[in-house]
């Protein structure tokens, strides 16, 4: 026997009015949790959402342009019951994306989001940082040359 759960926006960091730029299922399409469904992108993030679920999509309820926030009706899915039962113990179902603090934290955060997509790359130091003990009367580095010494033959 199957079930039919609607997929909702879960915590998106507070944001409003945020459009979607993808949908990636249509109706008829078979997803296991933690398939992405659509992107949104905010002015911080591009976040994937996904099925909270594994399950056959129904109606998809929103299309690229559409503007969604936190609780916005995403598609419809149709789930067995055992996958319902299963996803009630690990609290991963409709009702917990519904519930912003369960999902808080979550893969889509988006300040978390761009944290982990953003490479970084350190920057070096333009003169060596001087330890201590080393060096006579513990005095400032001496500066770096500003042209290169001629090659001694």
């Amino acid at each position: 026997m199957s079930k039919t759960i609607e997929i909702k926006i879960p915590d998106i960091g507070g944001f409003d009015d945020v459009p979607v730029i993808e949908v990636m299922v249509k109706p008829g399409d078979t997803v296991q949790a933690e398939d992405s469904l659509i992107t949104l992108e905010s002015d911080k993030a591009t976040m994937d959402v996904p099925s909270p679920v594994a399950g056959i999509i129904k109606s998809v309820k929103v299309k690229v342009g559409d503007k969604v926030a936190e609780g916005t009706l995403i598609a419809l899915l149709e789930v067995s019951e055992s996958a319902d039962a299963t996803n009630l113990n690990s609290g991963r179902t409709s009702e917990a994306s519904r519930d912003s603090s369960s999902s808080r934290g979550s893969r889509l955060d988006p300040i978390g989001e761009a944290a982990t997509t953003s490479p970084t790359t350190p920057i070096p130091p333009t003169q060596p940082s001087p330890s201590r003990g080393e060096g006579k009367g513990g005095g400032a580095p001496k500066p770096l040359p500003t042209t290169p010494e001629p090659a001694v033959r």
